[in-house]
């Protein structure tokens, strides 16, 4: 679970500072002002102002007061509605309550004149019948199932606030009116007395912005809770408790809540907000000073912004695709295609491991990226560079753009790097993080075709910045292992000499093999063209590697063009000639095709591990 507590090791998720930013935008939002009809509500403090975000996942996201005590009010109004479903059915639930939107206050007496029935559970009216038709033999029996009930939503005990329960009981008069009205319709079919302390009692329970945001949490994983994975409500019931609230849960806000933010919510005097995300997350908003329709006036704001921002608006419908992470692997166990000497390749053996590399897929939202950023986190004690290939990427939007870019910075602020690969389809991406680091970080912004991004990161773990050195002496080829001086000397004078400038071409695809080369100095690339007239790069080279073999081994074409990256130095060990050392000079032949075989096993080797990772 990632909370508040910032962890020494691991960075903390982008959306935590996105929900602290947030927190501090609204806090000087003064107007407002706490309910004081209730007595025990009054005592509610108006800077109290907490924010929490679960996934159905199980992460939790939370900041300032969101561990604060309040009492749920109205939010209970669904959860209980829910529980009476499942002990009676839809069918004689629908004869006692209706289910359309009034557009009136929460406390309004909104009754069918001819059959009393309640417009809808989540007024008081609706919410009073809702209590009466939990089942139970007594009244202990039914609040204890209430509670359980609400405690499984939650995630942990919950208890009801003695002081709280007192206060609504001895000011609720207009809701006892209510509660007689309904026996009067025989909604009720007994006496209201135990019906409406049970009402008391539900709106009275103590909760927080943690408990709010993993009850819709649960209701978004169709009724399962994501901490404890224990079942809170029935499926088939969840959506009727998620239609209820989408059009009646803010009350005569709920058009322009529907319209705005998008998603299914409820509201609770004492301050609370609770809002679902099918399929995603929860949301639980705490700050008591309410609007004139009794609704948290930064619990609204705080939606709203979270809705825009990360185009969470229901009807904003994507497409449900595969596992957002395709395949994800860190450097030991795929290298890039950038071959290396001895030397270097033995750093990396005990350093790639701090490079991660994920390949994602499908559509990019703020839930699916997410997943991506909670992997990334996770792995940020033991990583130190982090690949995001968006190669099999179908959509990406606005949020994506806003996650990617705080984790870049958040990384950042770590000595950590996070580059892309494969983002050339989505240019809005480089853009909006341009946009966002101008004015001194814009080298952040990091963006590769194909592995070169896994080369960058490799060149940053080996701390290769110029590679325009002096170039090597042949006893640094692996070519020659085994050879004495003597031998390395007798080789040497078959040797060619040749340079070649940058963008120049060493070996044309198709051309008869004659030649072998060993780069001395420089970096050179092999390219091979494609059917459809694009090249794909098989290799990169730098100085003490040998290229062309195989075509030189077998006398054969070239099956690849070769071309000079930075300015090189070549020697060319003709075929002719080592055929001819087999007359005088047999032993040495001999060392160098058994290197040549360690080369090729090796190369093999190195394929055979990358299929591996990639299947």
């Amino acid at each position: 679970m990632i909370n508040n507590t910032a962890n020494a090791s691991a960075i903390d998720s982008p959306i935590l500072d996105y929900l602290l930013d947030l927190r501090n935008r609204f806090s000087g939002l003064d107007s407002g002002e706490v309910a004081d009809y209730i007595p025990e509500l009054a005592k509610g403090r108006s800077d109290s102002f907490g924010i929490s975000v679960a996934t159905t996942e199980g992460d939790v996201y939370e900041v300032g007061d969101s561990r604060q005590e309040f009492t749920i009010q109205s939010i209970s109004k669904p959860f209980v509605y829910g529980l009476a479903l499942e002990d009676n059915g839809r069918t004689d639930i629908l004869k006692k309550i209706g289910v359309e939107p009034t557009g009136d206050a929460f406390n309004s007496i909104s009754l069918d004149p001819e059959t009393g029935q309640p417009a809808n559970p989540m007024i008081n009216a609706g919410a009073i019948a809702s209590a009466g038709q939990v089942m139970g033999h007594g009244f202990d029996k039914k609040i204890n199932r209430i509670m359980d009930m609400m405690s499984a939503y939650a995630g942990r005990p919950l208890k009801i606030d003695e002081g709280v329960y007192q206060s609504e009981s001895e000011t609720g008069h207009r809701n006892r009116a209510i509660g007689y009205m309904l026996r009067n319709f025989n909604i009720l079919e007994e006496d209201p007395t135990d019906t409406l302390e049970l009402y008391f009692r539900q709106c009275s329970v103590s909760v927080n912005c943690h408990d709010l945001a993993i009850m819709g949490a649960t209701l978004a994983n169709a009724g399962i809770n994501p901490l404890t994975q224990e079942r809170a409500i029935r499926g088939e019931y969840v959506e009727n408790v998620l239609s209820v609230m989408g059009s009646c849960g803010m009350y005569d806000y709920a058009g322009e809540w529907i319209y705005k933010v998008g998603m299914p919510a409820k509201s609770g005097v004492a301050g609370g907000i609770v809002a679902v995300l099918p399929g995603k997350l929860g949301i639980g908003v705490f700050s008591p000073p309410l609007d004139k329709r009794g609704n948290s006036v930064r619990g609204i704001e705080v939606c709203n912004r979270i809705s825009m921002d990360f185009n969470l608006h229901m009807f904003n419908v994507v497409q449900p695709g595969k596992s957002v992470i395709r395949r994800s692997y860190d450097g030991s166990r795929m290298t890039s295609k950038h071959m290396r000497c001895a030397s270097e390749r033995r750093r990396l053996r005990d350093a790639a491991h701090r490079i991660c590399v994920l390949e994602v897929q499908g559509d990019l939202n703020f839930s699916t990226t997410e997943v991506v950023m909670n992997a990334i986190v996770s792995k940020s004690q033991g990583a130190d560079y982090f690949v995001v290939d968006l190669k099999r990427v179908l959509t990406l939007d606005q949020s994506t753009c806003r996650l990617f870019c705080q984790l870049l910075l958040k990384l950042a602020d770590r000595d950590k790097s996070l580059v892309f690969a494969n983002c050339d389809a989505y240019p809005e991406l480089g853009r909006y993080v341009r946009r966002k680091l101008k004015g001194g970080n814009e080298s952040l912004w990091l963006c590769f075709e194909d592995d070169y991004a896994l080369e960058y990161c490799e060149e940053q773990i080996l701390g290769i910045g110029n590679i325009t050195g002096d170039p090597v002496s042949l006893e640094t080829f692996e070519l020659f292992d085994g050879l004495d001086a003597d031998e390395i000397e007798v080789i040497g004078s078959r040797l060619t000499r040749q340079k070649y400038s940058q963008g120049e071409t060493i070996i044309n695809q198709g051309e008869p093999a004659s030649q072998l080369y060993l780069l001395a100095q420089g970096q050179v690339s092999i390219k091979m063209a494609l059917p459809d007239g694009n090249t794909k790069r098989l290799a990169t080279l730098s100085q003490g590697l040998v290229f062309g073999e195989i075509a030189w081994i077998e006398r054969s074409e070239r099956s690849a063009a070769v071309t000079v990256d930075v300015d090189a130095l070549c020697y060319k060990l003709d075929i002719n000639d080592f055929d001819a050392m087999m007359v005088d000079h047999s032993p040495i032949k001999v060392k160098v095709l058994g290197n040549l075989l360690r080369l090729f096993s090796r190369n093999l080797r190195k394929a055979n591990t990358e299929i591996g990772v990639l299947s």
